[in-house]
């Protein structure tokens, strides 16, 4: 009886240790941070500059631009870090750079840089949009700045050429912040949107002061500029075509853009976030011209008819209703704010509702974007803060000048929960973040992020959640339409569940992502999978016999 006893107490205890062994890798998943700062074993060590001065130009706050991008077309992203400049009393004390990282497979960057021919800018750089505006096949650099700005061309062979000059981009003497490539007329070619943030002078700065301290001016006290938008010829040339497309009437302090179809008629619209300026909501006419509902949208002003203090942006469906919402980051006691669309004006204020106001206070935002960080079907929200002004903790003890980004997880009906204790040490850390870019530089099906910050060094992020659940991604190339596919729809339906994307040009803050889509589906692989897709040419096509945890390349069929 006594060894009967003991050999039961043995299958107990080996029971219980099998239970623990078995929940110890579920355990450690739950305890694992969300992101992983992996900037130093990527061997990312380039730094950005500002021309910080005792001047306190403008400028100097703003800069910072970064890219995820495969321009050697060997499937894995790369990385483009725009440098900011020089100003005249803010020197540096060895040449400015840009960078460009290879990807090298293996969780390591390469610093091609200097061969590449993106190293040096004759201007003040500020951001970077990506896009194949001569459907080569080759990712093209558009970089914004003042007083300039710059097109390299994507040579194919790990070099790129400047041919702002004969392409017609240049954007002389004005102060340009985001660059959106899409295609407005659906001519199959990249078009250009330059947003055009304030008139600035370098030999006549503004002189503003609190508490004798000299800082940065309120921006109200720079005139805004219009928008340019340039039209591709499809010869490697561009139109300037403001003036008859309308754009070129709405003034304003324009920092970022995102172009989407709002209205699901097919045709790309934008919405522009702009910096005590009312935003625009310009309606694609399908005639060459836009028409801004902003103020029957309801997103052009805040509730006391107060424009905010707008810098990024981004679009996705986060209801679930299949249509997209808007995301814009303001200024401290602004809030960032949510704006729903249920398919009619105005369009719905879900900042509060959302509690993003809540999470939202005291921060100042730049850069931003939905993303399904666990791959669970919902799209969650990351933003990166930092103020302008150092004085700010004297004023505001609750207001900092560095702050920490935000990690936002989505209930799957449009409001958020903070995921700061979860997200990792990089959230819960403070900086003058700017520029913020989301891919997936490993391929394992996780969105992945970088962002950058004022004179320091570019944090890359890891995403060591979103792999676990089941997924599925799509890399798309048009023919009729631009080879991007900037201005697809997808549509993919699983197992009754239905899931709505888009290809956007711009979007975040002075950035550009993958442009690859990635479908989270949850722990359970569903067990009917199709996709609609409805290309910028508007052509129609339904895939069926989809494999899943891969990226698959969909080419725009030639006829119909």
């Amino acid at each position: 009886m006594k060894h009967r006893r003991r050999f039961l107490k043995r299958i107990v205890y080996a029971i219980i240790f099998l239970i623990i062994a078995l929940r110890l890798p579920f355990v450690a998943a739950q305890n694992r941070e969300i992101f992983k700062d992996v900037t130093d074993t990527a061997g990312i060590t380039w730094q950005h500059f500002s021309g910080e001065s005792p001047d306190r130009i403008m400028i100097e706050a703003a800069s910072g631009g970064v890219a995820f991008l495969d321009y050697d077309g060997d499937g894995l992203l790369d990385i483009f870090l725009v440098n900011g400049g020089e100003t005249p009393n803010g020197k540096s004390p060895g040449p400015i750079k840009n960078a460009l990282y290879r990807n090298l497979g293996n969780g390591r960057f390469e610093d091609v840089t200097a061969k590449s021919g993106l190293e040096k800018l004759s201007f003040y750089g500020m951001g970077a949009a990506v896009g194949d505006y001569d459907n080569d096949g080759y990712p093209d650099m558009y970089v914004t700045g003042f007083p300039r700005s710059a097109l390299f061309h994507n040579n194919g062979d790990g070099t790129f050429t400047d041919v702002t000059e004969k392409a017609g981009v240049k954007n002389a003497g004005r102060w340009s912040a985001c660059g959106v490539w899409f295609d407005y007329d659906r001519d199959g070619y990249l078009d250009l949107l330059v947003c055009n943030y304030t008139a600035l002078s370098f030999e006549n700065p503004k002189n503003c002061q609190f508490n004798g301290v000299r800082t940065y001016c309120d921006q109200k006290v720079y005139p805004g500029l219009p928008l340019t938008l340039y039209h591709n010829n499809g010869n490697g040339t561009f139109t300037d075509v403001s003036r008859a497309s309308g754009v070129e009437q709405f003034v304003g302090r324009a920092l970022g853009a995102v172009a989407i179809d709002v209205n699901d008629d097919g045709w790309p619209d934008l919405f522009v976030a702009r910096d005590a300026s009312p935003n625009l909501l310009l309606i694609n006419r399908h005639d060459g011209t836009f028409e801004d509902r902003g103020l029957d949208a309801e997103i052009a002003y805040d509730e006391n008819g107060v424009a905010k203090a707008g810098m990024g942006v981004d679009a996705g469906d986060v209801t679930g209703n299949g249509r997209p919402a808007f995301v814009v980051t303001n200024f401290n006691d602004e809030y960032h704010s949510i704006f729903v669309n249920s398919g009619k004006f105005p369009y719905e204020d879900w900042t509060v509702r959302s509690h993003l106001a809540a999470f939202t206070k005291a921060d100042v935002g730049w850069g931003t974007h939905f993303l399904d960080y666990d791959n669970d079907g919902v799209l969650d929200l990351v933003i990166v803060n930092g103020h302008l002004n150092q004085v700010i903790e004297m004023a505001r003890g609750n207001v900092k000048y560095k702050q920490p980004p935000l990690l936002l997880r989505n209930d799957g009906h449009g409001v958020f929960e903070s995921m700061r204790a979860e997200a990792g040490e990089a959230f819960r850390k403070g900086y003058n973040a700017r520029g913020l870019a989301v891919g997936d530089f490993d391929n394992d099906g996780a969105m992945d992020l970088i962002f950058t910050s004022l004179n320091q060094r570019p944090v890359l992020l890891h995403n060591n959640v979103g792999a676990a659940n089941a997924w599925i991604g799509f890399q798309l190339e048009g023919s009729k339409s631009n080879r991007d596919a900037i201005g697809a729809k997808l549509t993919l339906r699983a197992d009754g569940r239905v899931l709505v994307r888009w290809i956007t040009g711009g979007s975040s803050y002075i950035s550009s992502h993958d442009k690859r889509v990635v479908f989270g589906l949850g722990k359970m692989a569903p067990k009917s999978l199709s996709l609609e897709i409805r290309w910028p040419s508007g052509q129609i096509q339904n895939i069926s016999g989809l494999a899943l945890s891969q990226y698959q390349v969909v080419r725009e069929p030639t006829k119909p």
